[in-house]
């Protein structure tokens, strides 16, 4: 079967390039020209994959990723015509895994796809085991990619779960920013991005009873972070 994607921007042209690069590549592919259509096209498709422009008329692209989180955890690679780093974080922030900035390449677009729908297969179709990490009230069940806290259940974004994940399996052990990065992206760390940073504060903000105080998640200044 086929995996699906859904494309999603005001600008047609980008649409049909996208779809042309993902339908060569053997995707499925569905297209909206904004956030409302998305929604609704997200209901009906279901894809496995969203590619989501962030400067949209009707809903923009930050108010159609926080929507679609509301319900579902598909990988969402935000699209920009912008680079500077506060759209990056603003789009990390609402629940976004990946981030593309136009101008564009056919193997930028194909890696990144592969990539977000490598590691959301991983976590959404493992066999049934009882692969579980318990850490005082934190449960982590790799093969279902639930998370609960104090019997609460939480719902991560994909990377969300990796990061979490890397940290609770080697628990005690500093992850410095450049290993985690390239631990749960598998690639070369920049020593300007802050993505880590990002995901790490909205990791808190959902697990934590106290986010300033954590009682999980543990800076350890100047060098990284350990559960």
């Amino acid at each position: 079967m086929k995996e699906k994607v859904l494309v999603v921007d005001d600008d047609k042209s980008i649409r049909n390039l996208i779809e042309v690069y993902l339908k060569n590549d053997g995707y499925e592919v569905f297209n909206a020209c904004n956030g409302q259509e998305a929604l609704e096209s997200l209901e009906s498709n279901e894809p496995d994959l969203i590619i989501l422009d962030i400067m949209m008329p009707i809903l923009d692209g930050v108010a159609t990723c926080i929507k679609i989180r509301e319900k579902y955890t598909m990988p969402i690679i935000f699209l920009s015509a912008k680079g500077e780093e506060i759209d990056k974080i603003q789009g990390l922030t609402v629940g976004a895994d990946d981030y593309i900035t136009k101008p564009f390449g056919s193997m930028e677009v194909l890696a990144r796809v592969k990539a977000q729908l490598r590691r959301y297969k991983k976590f959404t179709y493992m066999p049934t085991s009882k692969n579980i990490i318990e850490i005082e009230d934190l449960i982590i069940n790799i093969d279902t990619h639930e998370v609960t806290v104090r019997g609460v259940n939480i719902k991560l974004t994909p990377k969300e779960f990796d990061i979490l994940e890397c940290l609770a399996r080697n628990k005690g052990s500093v992850f410095t920013i450049e290993k985690l990065y390239e631990t749960v992206w598998k690639e070369s760390f920049a020593v300007s991005d802050t993505s880590i940073a990002v995901h790490i504060t909205n990791l808190r903000q959902k697990i934590e009873i106290d986010s300033k105080n954590p009682q999980y998640i543990k800076t350890v200044w100047g060098v990284g972070y350990k559960i």
